[in-house]
């Protein structure tokens, strides 16, 4: 997929420590045929003020997933992406406590709780198209 400037893009960390998580970026030009030059919305350089520009490979881009609706509610299993650290990290839930969910992350083997505001429903792009992942059973 071609995205030009001013595309909203999420970017697909493939770095060690940041594999499985995806940031909210601008698309600032192209680079050739196979990267392009972002900016990121809530990640910044080391004066943390400017907005970090980096160039990435186009397999690193999707388009901003679509908005989803509200969801009040997870199963246990259900693919999920949590907000943490500036970008979206992809885990599953474990166990529900209170208005907390439990997100396990393959890639860290860790396990985190979240207020059911920080999680939406994990999607990925596949052939032009977002694929829900769906739900696996009750917390």
């Amino acid at each position: 997929m071609a995205f030009k400037s001013g595309d909203q893009v999420e970017v697909c960390s493939k770095e060690d420590g940041f594999l499985g998580s995806y940031y909210t970026a601008t698309v600032v030009s192209q680079i050739g045929t196979s990267s392009y030059a972002v900016q990121y919305k809530n990640l910044v350089e080391e004066d943390e003020c400017t907005p970090l520009t980096e160039v990435v490979k186009a397999d690193e881009l999707r388009p901003m997933p679509p908005k989803p609706p509200f969801v009040s509610s997870f199963c246990y299993l259900d693919m999920v992406d949590a907000f943490d650290n500036d970008g979206w990290w992809v885990g599953k839930i474990t166990r529900k406590k209170g208005c907390n969910y439990y997100v396990y992350f393959d890639t860290t083997r860790d396990e985190i709780a979240y207020h059911v505001s920080r999680l939406r429903f994990h999607q990925d792009w596949f052939n032009g198209n977002w694929i829900i992942t769906s739900k696996k059973g009750v917390v």
